[in-house]
């Protein structure tokens, strides 16, 4: 009698099973470990770089020329140690101290600094100053200079026309004195010089024309042209005064007409 085993389909899926998991697992090991491989390579400097290829050694050869041997010199005693602390403050850089003194002198020289601009800049203000009151004067002299040269020519004018006048009325004095023959004046009395005349210094010369009467006295006297307004009024109060000889023509007393005196007020 045969029997005929048949496989139970539970155990062949149980070994199935089995084996599926046992490789899988051995895979996954494998490659597990292959990347720790590469981590661990690349952690200790792995790379993929070819190494580089050593250069072929050279003898190089040079011509060295020694100095001459030193002569003995004593032996220099080797610098004693410094205790550490005393190390470690020499080695630390030392800040430098602030001197008060220098830094007062410092002070001091600003402040002379200052100073000295401050008064040179009063000096130049006070050139400026003494400059622009230089000019102002010069102006002002100029100015009186000008105008002492205008009241000296006019001054000069007015001698000039006196001068003229008192030839005219000398001339023409002359002329009646030489025609009236015997005509002469008597008395002539100066005028008062006007007070008001005085106060301006005012000076020059009134001439005052008139008729001697048959009586050897004035008539009609007036101003001639010319004279200053304050001079006329005393002219004609002196010249009212005065008295002539009468003149004499065929043994009569006749009138002398156009008879010419000028005063002449200058302030002595």
């Amino acid at each position: 009698m045969t029997a005929m085993i048949m496989p139970s389909p539970s155990m062949t899926l149980r070994d199935a099973a089995r084996n599926g998991f046992w490789k899988n697992s051995l895979a996954a090991s494998l490659a597990v470990g292959l990347h720790a491989i590469v981590l661990a390579l690349l952690v200790h400097g792995w790379t993929l770089e070819k190494p580089p290829l050593e250069q072929p050694a050279v003898l190089r050869t040079q011509l060295v020329m020694l100095p001459p041997a030193p002569k003995a010199t004593e032996p220099v005693a080797a610098p004693t140690p410094l205790p550490e602390p005393v190390a470690e403050a020499l080695i630390q850089p030392v800040k430098p101290a602030i001197d008060p003194q220098i830094q007062a002198q410092k002070l001091e020289q600003a402040v002379l600094a200052r100073k000295r601009v401050e008064d040179k800049k009063r000096e130049l203000q006070a050139e400026q100053q003494r400059q622009r009151q230089e000019t102002e004067k010069r102006t002002h002299d100029l100015e009186q200079q000008r105008q002492a040269q205008e009241q000296a020519q006019e001054q000069a004018q007015r001698a000039e026309q006196s001068r003229l006048a008192a030839e005219r009325a000398r001339q023409q004095a002359t002329q009646v004195a030489a025609d009236s023959r015997q005509y002469l004046p008597l008395s002539k009395d100066a005028p008062d010089y006007p007070q008001r005349a005085l106060d301006k210094n005012i000076e020059g010369d009134c001439t005052v024309e008139y008729t001697v009467n048959p009586q050897g006295k004035i008539e009609n006297p007036k101003v001639l042209d010319g004279c200053h307004p304050l001079f006329m009024r005393p002219s004609l109060a002196a010249a009212n005064t005065f008295r002539y000889q009468p003149r004499i023509v065929d043994g009569h007393a006749v009138a002398v007409p156009a008879v010419r005196n000028t005063f002449h007020y200058r302030i002595k």
